[in-house]
């Protein structure tokens, strides 16, 4: 439960047909075994305590009565658990039986809420036997306890704001207008779904991406519980199909088996986002009653997969279309930018690194959607003090194998003459040493592109932005930023796929070579021929860096929280004193920085995240980081 977190389950016990013994035991069993493993909140099937296929046996006084003593026997047997439950059953209630989900907690019956939507069509026939609910709550007595029974009831915990569960059974959610969009409306966090929905060519498709997207519309999280292995065969197959879904992405799913299906919610991360997006707030909310209900707080033990690199895509189906949509947007955005502008050509300063790399080939794919000649694009290697023959060479051959113009204009001398003019010490290789050559290369580009008229194509990422890892009216400035909502992560991952593609064989090797060259600015001098400025040494590898980032921006997370991420997903690759060394210098520097982002040039937002003060991201260039520090300086290795 701290940080947001929640372990919940969804389960589907086996069926005894109208054995409400039988059926109480086989729920019990998993009820315990779910709190044995720490879960706090278990979902399990529609009708599950006298099966869903009974038919005109629902009619039964005898069957009812059954029904409620199993959950009568399952509150009892239940009072020192601390695990809150949602149990299926037909109700009595004035004359008229409905089917309802029992929500329950040591020992009491929180509330009954009836089914809203009676299908009657193929193979159901609901209507029959059930009436839908009343839509105005109301106070029963049930299982000798007083109960709310009827629609819009929200369950909320006081020990965690954020858990609001809110509850509609199986057809409710194939409506057109599901419950769980005006409970989601009211506050719900968290929406249970107990069905029995039964199988059918390519219904189980359709049934998971209903769960996943009605997730994602209610920024929600949705658990769906569904019959199983003893409901009849007679005309259907029931397979229980079991799913955890939380805003748009499924957490867990699983078909044909009696297994408890686990993971942790991130209710922190639903609030964040319904906040961030206003979601609600054009909306009235609509009338509901709450019933509270206390958890023991708990540290979750984190199970559920948490990508070490957020920004790139972990199958390699998904991380193909990411590749090629990122260097189609920016294109796209360069090739307008272009011709708003009239620009004649561009002008793009090619280091041999990675971040070059990727904006000549985004370029490349601009002038081919305007169908221009690759030999206008002009490339220009600047090299000075620290650049490497490898490093040029590779700048060289990746322009001219590509078609581009090149120009190699030596800085050295310009750079020595202006150090004099300031006195500037060849032998202090301090940060007037290293900048002095980085705003030496801007001008030269500028001045190039007035020549010929055409546009500065920035190299800069993300991930350097936010770490203010740039010399400010130096690589900082362009024309056109293509790579400033790219993180360094994913830079690595398109030039990747571009070689993959490129057809062109001494493309690729050079590619591959750009590839597998340390991540360096080149701006002290080289130790016997080789790179002597190691970015990652400097200011910490990218990948915890770009993983600070995603949670820092995307879903404000406090540092304690990312740093236990961070623990979670590098487990193995980075110690945690190491994680807390980098992610101190993470927040100074995105502090302090931010006079930088504050006059970014303009750049196509091609992610989920841009740094662009017209964009995603507004903040005082002096907002003090005081807070976040004194946060991850409490934390104890």
């Amino acid at each position: 439960m701290k940080q947001g977190f929640l372990t919940v389950a969804v389960a589907t016990p086996k069926i005894s047909l109208a054995c409400c013994s039988t059926n109480q035991q086989n729920h019990i069993w998993r009820i315990r075994e779910a709190a044995v493993q720490g879960v706090k909140l278990l979902v399990l099937p529609e009708l599950g305590l006298t099966g869903y296929t009974c038919g005109d046996l629902f009619l039964q006084p005898l069957l009812l009565q059954q029904a409620a003593e199993a959950l009568r026997q399952l509150l009892e047997q239940t009072q020192s658990l601390d695990i809150v439950f949602l149990v299926g059953l037909p109700v009595r209630q004035d004359g008229l039986v409905y089917n309802c989900a029992a929500v329950c907690h040591r020992g009491k019956l929180l509330g009954l809420v009836p089914k809203t939507c009676l299908p009657a069509y193929g193979e159901y026939s609901e209507s029959r036997w059930f009436s839908p609910a009343p839509k105005e709550p109301k106070t029963v007595h049930f299982c000798g306890q007083d109960t709310l029974f009827g629609q819009g009831i929200l369950f909320r915990c006081r020990q965690m704001p954020e858990l609001v569960i809110g509850v509609e059974i199986c057809e409710d959610l194939w409506m057109p207008q599901p419950p769980s969009t005006q409970l989601a409306a009211a506050g719900a966090t968290v929406i249970c779904n107990l069905s029995a929905s039964s199988e059918a060519v390519g219904k189980s498709r359709y049934r998971r991406e209903l769960v996943r997207s009605q997730s994602a519309r209610l920024y929600a999280a949705y658990l769906y519980a569904s019959s199983g292995n003893g409901e009849s065969t007679a005309d259907s197959v029931y397979s229980g199909h079991d799913l955890i879904a939380e805003n748009g992405t499924l957490l867990a799913e699983q078909r044909f088996s009696f297994d408890i299906l686990k993971t942790e919610l991130d209710l922190q991360r639903l609030e964040q986002e319904r906040r961030r997006t206003q979601a609600y707030a054009c909306m009235e909310a609509p009338a509901a009653v709450s019933v509270w209900f206390d958890l023991l707080p708990e540290v979750t033990k984190l199970t559920r997969p948490i990508a070490p690199m957020p920004f790139v895509p972990e199958h390699p189906i998904d991380l193909y279309a990411t590749c090629e949509e990122c260097l189609t947007l920016a294109a796209r955005g360069l090739q307008h930018r272009m011709e708003h502008t009239y620009s004649k050509t561009a002008v793009l300063g090619l280091s041999g690194g990675l971040d070059s790399t990727l904006a000549l080939l985004i370029t490349l794919r601009a002038f081919d959607l305007m169908k221009k000649s690759h030999h206008e694009l002009i490339a220009v290697t600047m090299p000075c003090f620290g650049t490497t023959d490898r490093t040029r060479s590779n700048a060289e051959i990746l322009a001219k194998e590509t078609g581009c113009s090149f120009m190699t204009i030596p800085i050295g001398d310009t750079v020595r003459s202006h150090f004099r003019d300031i006195g500037q010490s060849m032998d202090k290789h301090d940060v007037t040493f290293e900048n002095g050559q980085a705003r030496e290369r801007t001008q030269v580009l500028m001045d190039l592109a007035n020549m010929c008229g055409g546009l500065v194509i920035g190299t800069g990422d993300m991930s350097e932005l936010a770490l203010g890892w740039a010399t400010y009216n130096g690589d900082h400035m362009s024309m056109y930023g293509v790579n400033a909502s790219i993180p360094k992560t994913l830079v690595r991952h398109l030039v990747s796929h571009a070689a993959d593609q490129e057809q062109k064989k001494a493309v690729q090797a050079v590619l591959w070579d750009i590839l597998n060259t340390p991540v360096s600015p080149e701006l002290l001098p080289a130790k016997d021929g080789q790179i002597a400025q190691i970015t990652e040494d400097l200011v910490g590898p990218y990948e915890l860096h770009d993983f600070f980032l995603y949670y820092f921006l995307r879903w404000a997370y406090s540092p304690a929280k990312i740093f236990r991420l961070a623990c979670y997903a590098f487990d193995g690759k980075y110690e945690k004193d190491v994680i807390l060394k980098w992610m101190k210098t993470f927040y100074k520097r995105f502090f302090t920085q931010q006079f930088k982002r504050s006059c970014l040039p303009e750049g196509p937002k091609v992610g989920s995240l841009s740094l662009s003060p017209r964009g995603d991201w507004k903040m005082p260039s002096d907002a003090l980081v005081g807070i976040w520090l004194e946060e991850l300086n409490q934390i104890i290795l």
